[in-house]
């Protein structure tokens, strides 16, 4: 059985709300594998489980969020941002006012990503305060600015965020670099900014989870996701990079090129999701569930 979720925190609840024992593996992102190993969600892996875990790229082998890999392997990583029809607006897009504070052109036409994470965090780098603030006046006004962009933003939406950019009914919208890259093949006129304040990094990874039913099945599946000849297929399909030593010769040329890919001089620095201790989750939870409203 495989079930898919909009978003990180959707899948935690599920996962929390009796899916234990149901799946063998979970797909979380970077900070919601340091979230589930510290909720006792997470099956740790012994030494010698995974014969390819050495293939596993140094630079991804003992993230902060998982250190030594106890408990997933890499599965694809990429930035998020957001993309912008160049047919709609033609001036500077390399700014998080496109989205906070948009040019008229844009007004009414921003789908945003339906994923607190990636919002709260391109939010932060947009007011230039730090992630998990525990700031009250900060907090305050994260949540002003938040009500006041909302007002721009026609939907919440994550898995058809590429889909809404190619049919016209958005004209700018926070999405992964591989979406964008897709909807410029499939015709979409858009361009993936890369802000001077920053952009959101992030690492997919697979997890094993607690009461898996089929555990050694688990573990060869993930095996089979490190050789290299098998992720390199998935990377040249989902057009998003893989953490695994040997891929690169594997890939199609377009790939090495691709503007998604490649940050221009002058672009801020990519940043992680950080995990925020429960009292400010709390607060940002209220913030989000307002925003939704």
């Amino acid at each position: 059985m495989i079930d898919t979720y909009d978003s990180n925190e959707a899948m935690l609840a599920s996962l929390k709300a009796g899916g234990m024992g149901t799946y063998d593996v979970a797909v979380p992102g970077d900070y919601m594998v340091k979230i589930m190993a510290g909720a006792g969600l997470l099956d740790t892996m012994a030494e010698g489980e995974l014969a390819n875990k050495g293939n596993i790229a140094a630079e991804w082998a003992d993230p902060n969020f998982d250190p030594g890999r106890q408990h997933s392997i890499p599965y694809q990583w990429g930035s998020t941002s957001f993309a912008v029809n160049r047919d709609v607006y033609t001036g500077d897009i390399n700014n998080t006012d496109i989205l906070f504070n948009p040019p008229a052109e844009l007004q009414g036409k921003i789908n945003v990503l339906d994923s607190q994470g990636e919002v709260m965090a391109l939010a932060a780098l947009h007011m230039d305060i730090p992630q998990c603030s525990t700031d009250r006046d900060q907090l305050k006004a994260l949540n002003a600015m938040l009500l006041g962009a909302k007002a721009n933003w026609v939907s919440f939406n994550s898995d058809t965020a590429k889909e809404v950019l190619v049919s016209g009914d958005a004209a700018a919208g926070m999405i992964y670099d591989g979406f964008s890259a897709k909807a410029r093949e499939e015709g979409a006129n858009v361009e993936y900014a890369f802000p001077t304040q920053g952009y959101i990094a992030w690492m997919d990874n697979v997890v094993l989870l607690n009461d898996a039913p089929n555990r050694e099945n688990a573990l060869k599946f993930m095996d089979f996701l490190l050789v290299p000849e098998n992720v390199a297929q998935l990377t040249n399909w989902t057009r998003y990079a893989a953490g695994v030593e040997g891929v690169a010769p594997l890939l199609d040329e377009a790939l090495r090129t691709l503007p998604e890919a490649n940050p221009h001089e002058g672009a801020g620095q990519a940043v992680f999701i950080d995990a925020c201790d429960e009292e400010v989750q709390a607060v940002y939870d209220t913030i989000w569930t307002n925003l939704k409203k």
